[in-house]
């Protein structure tokens, strides 16, 4: 009952934020084609023969209706396209009787991706069945939750800090059931997540304020600032520290409380303390090896702004409190230090959750003998 209250109440106030922080009103669009123009994908068919054309690079290419037309690509692209590749092209429009020249945007990606993502939906379905339907279900949950409510709260200058709680708060309630189901035990995860998350939140607010972070050197920060001038591009930081944190969170408490109960079948009689304490050194090993995963994913992410960095004459603490770097070193630690705290957190809920010992059977003490019914007593006297 307990963990019901709390679930309820946390639920409620998690509808209530969305409630008041829903955005509203018109939302600003970024135009990236000039009025008139148009969107097309055409198959390049050469990428040599034009390359060093008076009017600038340019290379071949087939339209949807087979016709050749010249395409106009940056030179650093003439050694990634090669012929047979399919690319998207914009459209310019042009005067009256000239032919329409086509300017190359990117190279067309969708069918080896969507490939990749169904050999991953259809592994995940083989392998984790129920749960890896839920799973999915809930991925796309999320990211529609993100991109209809998260993203437009902060454009339009709504506080970050509760947009985060808020935002992680409703997606864990929906992916943790959708993907494990409704129980004790999910409820459970569900605890020690949310009181992590309100953990790692707290503890980013207060190192974007303290290290003066501001997402100002960020690659598109200008480009933030001017199309969304209300958006607080600090809060937007903050907002990304707690949604990157979220999911190696939740995969802490998930193990966490599996591992308890996985403790308590295999020893039916443990006290509750045992099974705390053999909860924390499966814990440990998990804090051991999810700090550095978090590190490695970050700096897998960041690798390329890395490298100019690690290039340039400046000294390391320099290079480790400079800019964009200084955001993913407190990205790191504040996700670290979030999923460190829920880590024990979750333990000593599990731990109190779990279903009680069973007490151990006294020895069954011997049944008294029955004697047995005398018989005829013989007749001395009877041969």
């Amino acid at each position: 009952m307990v963990v019901v209250v709390l679930l309820v109440l946390a639920a409620a106030v998690t509808v209530a934020g969305l409630v008041a922080l829903w955005p509203g009103g018109d939302r600003p669009v970024l135009e990236t084609a000039p009025e008139g123009s148009s969107y097309s994908e055409v198959t390049v068919t050469d990428v040599e023969l034009l390359a060093d054309s008076a009017s600038g690079p340019v290379l071949l290419a087939d339209d949807a209706d087979g016709e050749q037309i010249m395409v106009q690509v940056a030179p650093e692209y003439l050694d990634v396209v090669e012929a047979g590749d399919r690319i998207r092209v914009l459209n310019l429009p042009v005067a009256e009787g000239v032919a329409a020249p086509y300017v190359f945007v990117d190279l067309v990606r969708g069918p080896p991706m969507a490939l990749l993502a169904a050999v991953m939906g259809v592994l995940v379905l083989v392998v984790a069945r129920l749960r890896g339907l839920g799973a999915i279900a809930g991925l796309v949950v999320s990211v529609g939750g993100v991109l209809w409510f998260t993203v437009p709260a902060l454009v339009e200058g709504r506080p970050a800090l509760p947009v985060a709680l808020v935002t992680a708060s409703a997606l864990m309630f929906v992916l943790l059931y959708l993907a494990h189901g409704v129980s004790v035990r999910t409820s459970t995860a569900l605890l020690g997540t949310l009181g992590g998350l309100v953990a790692t939140a707290g503890l980013a607010a207060w190192a974007t304020g303290a290290t003066h972070l501001n997402f100002l050197g960020g690659e598109y920060a200008m480009d933030l600032r001017s199309l969304a001038p209300e958006a607080d591009l600090r809060g937007i930081l903050l907002c990304g520290i707690v949604l990157a944190g979220l999911g190696v969170l939740n995969d802490v408490t998930i193990t966490q409380v599996s591992a308890v109960w996985e403790l308590r079948a295999a020893s039916p009689a443990s006290t509750r303390r045992d099974l705390f304490r053999g909860g924390m050194r499966i814990g440990r090993d998990h804090i051991a090896s999810t700090v550095y995963t978090v590190a490695f994913a970050y700096l897998g992410a960041a690798l390329p702004l890395v490298i100019l960095v690690a290039m340039s004459d400046r000294t390391l603490l320099d290079t480790l409190t400079s800019g964009e770097i200084a955001e993913e070193v407190v990205r790191t630690m504040v996700g670290s230090i979030g999923l460190v705290l829920a880590i024990p957190l979750t333990t000593a809920i599990a731990a109190l959750l779990v279903p009680a010992a069973e007490p151990t059977a006294s020895p069954a003490s011997p049944e008294p003998s029955t004697p047995s019914a005398p018989g005829p007593v013989a007749d001395p006297a009877t041969p």
